[in-house]
């Protein structure tokens, strides 16, 4: 995404486009709803709680680790096969979110670098740091062209810039952005894909949109399927209005199946089913 141009808050640009207007008022009537029901009055750290298994969940089988819900919420042991650690670091990281919310409007970019150290888990002096010209990267599932490093930072840096001086975009825009972009980029040599959607669940979750983190994206990008993400990510690295706007659109339909899903979880607890 470009940072450059005539406005000075180019996501107020993309939140005006052709059909964002209409996701993004749609995926604030959807967690208005989950966040009215009565259940959420009363256990609403139950449904964090488990909104947030099921979000590693969804985003671990989207990086390829596709377990059954009960397999993550059985397992003790994620140090075994590849993934196994995928599994782990999406736990890993969905703890770590909320623990990083008040630095990420001061410094992204150090919380990106945290990011990626709590997932990749390892003493490789190339983890936690953007990568530099020549490093390969292991992020199977985008196929899209790899930035050089240089562009890398650039880009990085402008993304920072958006996030510290704060935009009239609603915050489904703005995670929109930062998700896409993680993943345009791919800045780091592993993880990039956990890392992504980690920080857009920052934004949703800092901004104010879902406080108490029950919205989950990644369940709803899990179920919208790799084929569909991976098409819609093409769009936004297309830079066209039209792309962006659909990648957009997709970001919002992952939200609004993460309430649904959230919305299920009330209405078990509230039969006493769960």
């Amino acid at each position: 995404m470009s940072t450059t141009g005539a406005t000075a808050d180019p996501l107020a640009v993309l939140a005006a486009l052709p059909g964002v207007v209409e996701s993004v008022e749609s995926v604030r009537k959807a967690v208005d709803r989950v966040y009215g029901h009565r259940v959420m009055r009363r256990r609403s750290n139950e449904i964090t709680s488990e909104a947030a298994l099921r979000g590693a969940r969804g985003s671990a089988a989207l990086s390829g680790a596709d377990w059954a819900l009960e397999e993550v919420r059985r397992r003790t042991d994620f140090s075994g096969d590849d993934e196994a650690r995928t599994v782990g670091a999406a736990l890993r990281l969905t703890a770590e979110a909320g623990q990083l919310l008040s630095i990420w409007r001061q410094s992204p970019l150090r919380v990106l670098a945290r990011l990626h150290l709590v997932a990749a888990a390892e003493s490789d002096p190339r983890v936690g740091r953007p990568r530099r010209q020549g490093e390969s990267v292991d992020e199977p599932l985008v196929e899209l062209p790899l930035p050089d490093a240089e562009e890398v930072s650039g880009r990085l840096e402008g993304l920072s810039r958006l996030i510290i001086a704060g935009s009239a975009a609603p915050a489904l825009v703005t995670a929109a952005v930062v998700h896409g972009e993680l993943l345009a980029l791919r800045p780091f040599g592993s993880r990039n894909g956990l890392v992504a959607r980690a920080a857009q669940r920052i934004v949703l979750v800092g901004s104010g949109l879902d406080p108490k983190a029950i919205c989950s994206a990644e369940v709803g990008h899990a179920e919208l399927g790799r084929a569909a993400y991976v098409a819609a990510l093409d769009g936004y690295a297309s830079g066209t209005p039209e792309g962006m706007a659909a990648w957009i659109a997709h970001c919002g339909k992952a939200v609004e199946l993460g309430v649904r899903e959230s919305t299920a979880v009330c209405e078990a607890l509230q039969r006493g089913a769960a």
